[in-house]
């Protein structure tokens, strides 16, 4: 049976994130609040977790999962190649709802389906989900659904789609929007916007004026 945990009351959140982390350190899934929508996340280094999280959506590893961090400092890890345009997307933006499609380190050895070797990162604007990270470190998350549903906003839609494929449910009342992040591949020279998304195409190009959209 997944456990739940009141993360509006202070001593269930510390119980809920302890055992979340012990959670995904197992293999497990556990289900979290982002600034966005809530996510399912998983071990980002552990293929048979991965592969459990995109099992229990429905999806295929043609739609491979994204990876949340805690901090800025995580990316050095994890990416290669960023430029100083995708640094100052990180630094205007970061935490909150911009994904960063980039090239993943050739050393990792992560299988987070067919990413043709890039990864979409991102660093959420949630309490509860830097804590989470914090904790554990980098986790392959995505949006708590089954494939072809709609992203869910609470913990009560995330659990009525994913039930018990999930370990641990960390709710944390309603998300404040059901915008899903922007995302911007960085992998090239100039930044493109692959999806429009809580940051707008204005935003980003006050950064990055050159930022192409793709067709």
């Amino acid at each position: 049976m997944p456990r739940r945990y009141d993360c509006t009351d202070l001593t269930d959140r510390a119980h809920g994130l302890r055992e979340a982390t012990a959670a995904v350190r197992r293999g497990d899934l556990v289900v979290l609040p982002t600034d966005t929508v809530y996510g399912v996340g998983a071990d980002a280094f552990n293929r048979k977790a991965v592969g459990d999280l995109l099992e229990a959506k429905g999806r295929g590893r043609n739609m491979p999962s994204p990876v949340l961090v805690g901090s800025p400092n995580t990316l050095h890890g994890l990416v290669t190649g960023l430029n100083e345009r995708a640094w100052e997307l990180v630094d205007a933006f970061w935490p909150g709802a911009l994904t960063l499609v980039a090239r993943h380190q050739p050393s990792l050895t992560w299988d987070l389906g067919e990413t043709r070797g890039t990864v979409a990162v991102r660093m959420p604007l949630h309490p509860i989900a830097l804590e989470l990270l914090k904790e554990f470190g980098p986790m392959a998350v995505s949006s708590a659904n089954l494939t072809g549903h709609p992203s869910p906003q609470t913990c009560d839609a995330a659990m009525d789609m994913l039930g018990d494929s999930v370990a641990v449910y960390l709710d944390g009342g309603p998300t404040a929007d059901n915008v899903p992040s922007s995302i911007v591949d960085i992998t090239g020279p100039v930044p493109v916007l692959l999806r429009a998304g809580a940051v707008s195409a204005e935003e980003l190009r006050k950064v990055v004026p050159d930022l192409e959209t793709a067709h």
